[in-house]
């Protein structure tokens, strides 16, 4: 199973519990520095930016934690789909064709991240 980046904008309240999702579930690489938790993911270094204002409102009133969502593209979108079900991940969006050459699926994940996984074909 290959994942790469479309398109990505991340903030956490636990840098940790992040990182560990997106390790656990698309075997992302987590790397730890002094200053902050990142990973990388399809060859993306994913920034973890702490939420430390006490005012960041929930999501979706801006600023907001997590991010608008990520963009992950995926060749075989439905055996991805059933592989990350039985890792007990919840989708939001089942697998669905958005127009010709393009299917999409949407899940959830941690702070209630949107996550898409995104097939493009040749039409």
């Amino acid at each position: 199973m290959t994942f790469t980046f479309d398109h990505i904008h991340l903030r956490s309240p636990d840098p940790e519990a992040t990182a560990a999702f997106y390790e656990r579930v698309f075997g992302a690489e987590v790397i730890r520095t002094p200053q902050r938790i990142d990973f990388k993911l399809g060859g993306q270094m994913i920034f973890i930016a702490p939420i430390n204002e006490p005012t960041t409102g929930e999501a979706p009133s801006a600023p907001y934690r997590g991010l608008e969502h990520i963009g992950l593209a995926v060749t075989g979108i439905d055996a991805v789909v059933a592989d990350l079900k039985a890792k007990g991940v919840t989708f939001t969006m089942e697998p669905n064709t958005i127009r010709p050459g393009v299917r999409i699926a949407f899940l959830r994940g941690p702070e209630n991240v949107s996550i898409e996984l995104l097939e493009r074909t040749a039409v």
